[in-house]
């Protein structure tokens, strides 16, 4: 399948191994069968669980799986913040700088981190350990400022110590410390 990319030219669907295709067979049984669509999501999500980011590629790959046109896909891909669209770190560190956050040191946090790393805010570091990035409201206000990491483990409460830790300790476990 190649389709036209208005940024890059021609872009062929990736090929979806056989444990992907069983992952998304899995989600896709979970709606009536009219409904295959409504997977688009968990499928975006293994995509990225595998591949660690939504490439173009991987869009056509779940537009075809699913039976959707390509945009649609995108649009999904480009309207959550929860989907990379490019290359991550292995360790994506999402602050949240919502107000709640702001008012408890979110925004301290990030720079903070963003000093630490040696990274501007959206980018990753030499090594490929880390990127840094901003998200909005994570939903745990009372326990602000916090983060998400690999967006699966909330952070709470995250004063620079607590950063400085999660940092290290990240580190120590890829044998950098």
């Amino acid at each position: 399948m190649s389709h036209t990319s208005p940024t890059t030219g021609p872009v062929q669907a990736m090929v979806l191994s056989d444990a992907t295709r069983a992952r998304f067979a899995r989600e896709v049984a979970k709606y009536p069968a009219e409904q295959a669509q409504s997977a688009v999501m968990a499928c975006l999500s293994i995509v990225q669980q595998e591949q660690g980011w939504v490439s173009r590629e991987a869009e056509l790959a779940v537009a075809g799986y699913l039976g959707l046109a390509p945009m649609a896909v995108h649009e999904v891909t480009t309207f959550y913040n929860m989907y990379n669209q490019q290359p991550v770190g292995k360790y994506k560190l999402n602050v949240c700088t919502n107000l709640p956050c702001q008012l408890r040191g979110g925004n301290e946090a990030l720079a903070h981190l963003a000093q630490r790393l040696g990274v501007a805010m959206g980018g990753t570091t030499a090594d490929g350990l880390f990127t840094l990035q901003q998200c909005e409201c994570l939903g745990a206000c009372a326990d602000a400022p916090v983060m998400l990491v690999n967006d699966r483990n909330m952070c709470s409460f995250m004063s620079h110590d607590k950063l400085d830790q999660l940092v290290d300790g990240l580190k120590a476990a890829e044998g950098q410390a």
